[in-house]
């Protein structure tokens, strides 16, 4: 008879914890996962699913705008921002329902509430006292937003949580922060209608993208509407009469509705009870991992936004399933963090893979750059400023593709197949004798000749 009552207790049921408890199963392991909050985890419940749904409610704007110049009346239009809300609630909920039955076809036996660590191999669940003798313990509990760095009345500001359940739209909206979240919500808003103004203390948004795609949508986001105040950092907020005001770094004080906070998240380690295993963090929080995802106690592993590695929900999904195929499978698997594929899923819309010019300059090879940029042709006929934008990053002595970024309409998806060759260490010259889909924008990626530098 076994010492332990499950082979695997999976603490947090978000992407990589869902992912890696069903995996496990089908190897058959007896997995047991708990909950604290709602299955699905930040990405499902508050992250990129309703933010995503929230973007493309966003975009209806500009189609009535295209609609005229196709020969369409659409006449007087009208946002109702509970009604969005309403609907979302609806879809989130639906797909909890799907993760939570996954997991029960897959044989996980599921508990809601919050688990704790009280050694190498026993988890407590707190609402019953419940422990668990676990041969093998895996930590996924994610990451949470922070209202960083700490400012005279900075609780005023919400975090991306509290975002999706306000009650009413704001007319006025601060976002707060120069990363996905941030540049996602200020779209976002102002595409719905409201004054939006984006708050960054660096001269630009999206540290660590290609710096031409940088300065492309903070040019596309002004001329969307968004007031972009670079440089610059909240120092106090207040409550008036008229709402939050915010004074700036620069001396003048806004006043806002709402203020968005997207400064950060921080690993979710707080009171998990990792020090009973010695289970070791590193200075952010985050817990320590080698190449398996296996901690410093040989029985306890972690995967996804807890370890701070690529914080990514495919990327914790991959680590999970490469966790489960090590432990329970048999094959032992590693997750190269070295090319991950990424759309920020502002409007325009933004997809990137692989080496920015910057970086493949950096070190050292030589590097040939192809790019393209032009209006979209869905808004050829009416007349909107549609802007993409292309650029391929090439080795020059190997001819290999190094990176890719785009901007513009459906970027995350063709980012997702330019993912795919940069992978596989596709050459431009693949690109090349590929023969192009007309009349699209992807062709161009095919049909780009001439380097620029």
């Amino acid at each position: 008879m076994s010492a332990f009552d499950v082979d695997l207790f999976v603490i947090g049921g978000g992407s990589g914890g869902v992912r890696a408890a069903r995996i496990a199963a089908t190897y058959g392991a007896r997995v047991m996962i708990a909950e604290e909050f709602r299955y699905g985890g930040t990405c499902v419940i508050r992250g990129c699913v309703p933010k995503k749904l929230m973007v493309l409610a966003g975009r209806f704007a500009d189609d009535f705008r295209d609609a005229a110049g196709y020969g369409w009346s659409v006449g007087e239009t009208r946002f109702d921002w509970r009604a969005l809300i309403a609907a979302k609630d609806r879809e989130i909920a639906r797909l909890e329902g799907v993760y939570r039955g996954n997991l029960e076809r897959a044989g996980v036996t599921v508990r809601d509430g919050r688990a704790v660590i009280e050694g190498p191999h026993e988890v407590r669940l707190l609402a019953t006292g419940e422990r668990i003798r676990a041969a093998h313990i895996l930590v996924a509990v994610g990451a949470r937003p922070s209202l960083e760095p700490t400012i005279p009345g900075g609780e005023l500001g919400i975090t991306s949580n509290e975002v999706f359940d306000l009650a009413e739209q704001p007319r006025r909206v601060l976002v707060i922060g120069g990363g996905y979240i941030a540049v996602e919500f200020a779209g976002i808003f102002a595409g719905l209608g409201s004054e939006t103004a984006l708050l960054h203390r660096g001269d630009k948004l999206l540290r660590g993208f290609d710096e031409e795609l940088r300065d492309k949508l903070g040019a596309a986001y002004a001329r969307r509407g968004v007031e972009l105040l670079l440089g610059r950092t909240a120092e106090a907020m207040e409550r008036t009469g008229d709402g939050i005001a915010v004074r700036l770094s620069s001396g003048e004080t806004r006043v806002f509705d709402q203020v968005l906070v997207a400064t950060g998240r921080r690993p979710n380690t707080a009171g998990l009870g990792l020090e009973t295993a010695n289970v070791a963090l590193d200075e952010g929080g985050a817990i320590v991992v080698d190449a398996y995802s296996r901690t410093l106690c040989p029985s306890i592993y972690a995967v996804g936004d807890v370890t701070n590695r690529a914080n990514l929900t495919p990327v914790a999904i991959r680590e999970g399933h490469a966790f489960a195929d090590t432990v329970f499978g048999g094959k032992p698997t590693m997750v190269s963090h070295e090319i991950i594929p990424t759309a920020v899923f502002s409007t325009p819309e933004i997809g990137t893979v692989g080496c920015s010019e910057e970086l493949a300059r950096a070190r050292g090879g030589e590097v040939a750059i192809y790019k393209t940029s032009f209006r979209s042709m869905r808004a050829t006929l009416s007349g909107r400023d549609d802007p993409v934008f292309m650029k391929l990053v090439v080795d020059k002595p190997s001819d290999r593709l190094l990176g890719a970024h785009l901007m513009g309409p459906e970027s995350g998806e063709l980012i997702q197949l330019l993912g795919t060759l940069v992978t596989m260490g596709a050459t431009k010259a693949d690109l090349d004798r590929t023969i192009a889909v007309h009349p699209t924008a992807a062709e161009e990626l095919v049909t780009m000749r001439t380097p620029v530098a």
